[in-house]
């Protein structure tokens, strides 16, 4: 079956389901609509248009710092930038960046597929804007974001194809305010899209599905498929320490909607090792914070590593390993055969 000929079935599907149960899709449209207004733009907006100044003021500039840490994560010199755009830009600036620097042949396809798996990630505007709110004491997104970034570090180091070559890195010219608006109303546009979108597939998934799953089940593949519902769900979970460590989790993945976001901006690039770095940086995140959490919250806020958290970790970190060892084999004989 042709490409064109799933999309039109699965469009025809989804437009007789829309049909045949109008009122749920129209309920979760209106949910999606609402969060929007109510919590997803008061809490973004203006944390997207300051990242996108602070994005743009340091993105080609040389920061020594960060110099120490492409070596640890084997990237090419001069290709340090386009890591801090990961950490800072939000999903999915960090792949866009890394996919232009390919097509404009400052990265090899080799050093692009594996910044792929780490250099994109969820900035400190969602991270703060998001989960502030949602934990009893302030310093918790501190701690998040700070194992969102050693994960995503970690993967770095952990994968294989280390560069010694050099990257040029383009310094943008300065952004003024105007442009940070209409960027960050952009960022915000498509945000709010995906929100209602996925707020539907969750409202058809709660009246068939979820409804059969625990509250942290729910919350959980509310995240998977979008993470800002998801975040927005949190408080739906009782104790920090739980909320806690499922948000760790969210944020390292992402949500099955920004790799869909992803795979639109990587072009011919495609998607590298974006798959098995989220799903690495998933499984390092959930032990973090199920590591973190006997620090930071007392004994009957802590979440119990139950068998289902084990699996949790478990399951990503062995796809994550099968599916890097055959991209592998597959990258290691096409650069055999020159091709």
């Amino acid at each position: 079956m042709s490409r064109r000929l799933r999309t039109s079935l699965m469009a025809f599907v989804g437009m007789l389901i829309l049909i045949l149960d109008a009122k749920t899709a129209v309920r979760g449209a209106g949910e999606g609509v609402s969060l929007c207004l109510r919590v997803v733009i008061p809490s973004l907006f203006p944390f997207f248009v300051l990242s996108v100044l602070l994005t743009a003021s340091l993105s080609g500039t040389a920061v020594p710092v960060l110099r120490f840490v492409g070596k640890l994560c084997g990237i090419p010199s001069g290709a340090e930038p386009l890591l801090l755009i990961g950490l800072l830009g939000g999903y999915p600036a960090g792949a866009q960046a890394v996919a232009q620097s390919y097509e404009a042949g400052r990265l090899s396809r080799r050093d692009a597929e594996k910044m792929l798996g780490f250099c994109s990630n969820a900035g400190p505007a969602f991270l703060f804007g998001m989960i502030g709110g949602k934990f009893s004491q302030p310093w918790v997104p501190w701690v998040l974001w700070g194992i969102h970034i050693s994960s995503a570090l970690t993967v770095g180091i952990l994968l294989p194809g280390r560069s010694n070559g050099n990257a040029g890195a383009v310094r943008r010219g300065e952004m003024s305010l105007p442009e940070a608006l209409r960027q960050g109303m952009r960022i915000m546009a498509s945000v709010c899209g995906w929100v209602v979108l996925f707020r539907v597939v969750l409202a058809f998934l709660n009246r068939w599905l979820l409804w059969l799953l625990s509250l942290p089940g729910q919350v959980i593949v509310s995240g998977v498929l979008e993470l800002s519902n998801g975040c927005c769900d949190l408080d739906r979970i009782p104790g920090d320490g739980l909320r806690f460590v499922i948000c760790s989790g969210m944020l390292a993945f992402g949500g099955l909607c920004v790799v869909m976001q992803t795979a639109s901006v990587t072009g011919d690039l495609g998607m590298g090792k974006y798959l098995p770095g989220k799903l690495m940086q998933t499984a390092l995140s959930l032990l973090m914070a199920v590591t973190a959490q006997y620090f930071l919250f007392s004994a009957g806020e802590r979440a119990a590593v139950s068998p289902w958290l084990t699996t949790a970790v478990a399951i990503p970190a062995g796809i994550a390993g099968i599916v890097l060892m055959i991209s592998e084999k597959k990258s290691s004989i096409s650069w055999r055969i020159g091709v």
